[in-house]
């Protein structure tokens, strides 16, 4: 092979990869990418403010309903006023395990029986921790991906910035690739501004969800307690 077919074939592969470079750059990744994180964004202030009031409710209900709880003298009488609490987790927990309780007494068992309590009021508490925690997860979702998916868009962006600069006939001018490269910060900004609120609810949330796993777990053990002193 002489060296001007070389020469020849070398500026054709060049010209074949630049050329499915600029296809590719073509493709209107950094919009894809903002719509996606506004997308995101919006999603995750949807669940925040679902998830403030849904807690708020829940720990004030909460601690309304111990209240009622303590200060009774009857679980039938508790049992009949729960109903007031649906959006407390401890109620529903204490649902759940008098319900068992009106089982084990209907059929005459002992303490034995209180296995069965126990594992209706374990049940009923993951039920009930599982409610709390529905959509939280996005909002970790969001903050941990945000700020990348925003890079992603940078990166094309410039990448395409610079692409613009090598193409012939264009000079080297900030006129030429800074709208791109503006455009291409955007995304990374975007990406920020999507994953820093959801990071910091996402705390905030998990802190509540915390105070009440443990209220249902505190509730739980005194329950049962109680209803062991009074089968024995």
């Amino acid at each position: 092979m002489t060296p001007g077919i070389e020469v020849y074939d070398a500026t054709v592969r060049a010209e074949e990869g630049f050329s499915l470079l600029s296809l590719l750059l073509m493709l209107p990744v950094v919009e894809l990418v903002l719509l996606a994180l506004i997308g995101m964004s919006v999603i995750s202030w949807a669940i925040m403010i679902h998830k403030f009031f849904r807690l708020n409710s829940a720990a004030r209900q909460s601690a309304a309903f111990l209240d009622v709880f303590w200060k009774s003298k009857r679980l039938d009488s508790v049992y009949e006023q729960s109903g007031q609490f649906r959006k407390s987790p401890v109620a529903e927990v204490f649902k759940a395990g008098y319900q068992e309780l009106a089982k084990l007494t209907s059929g005459g068992q002992n303490a034995d029986g209180s296995d069965n309590l126990l594992r209706s009021l374990r049940r009923a508490s993951s039920v009930e921790s599982t409610h709390l925690e529905r959509y939280v997860t996005f909002l970790a979702t969001t903050g941990s991906t945000g700020p990348f998916i925003g890079l992603l868009g940078t990166v094309w962006g410039i990448l395409g910035a610079f692409h613009k600069l090598g193409a012939p006939g264009q000079q080297a001018t900030i006129q030429v690739v800074g709208p791109d490269i503006a455009e291409a910060l955007i995304a990374t900004a975007v990406g920020l501004v999507a994953a820093i609120p959801a990071v910091m609810a996402y705390n905030y949330f998990n802190s509540k969800i915390r105070v009440l796993n443990t209220e249902m777990e505190n509730f739980s053990a005194d329950f049962l307690n109680i209803v062991k002193r009074h089968l024995h």
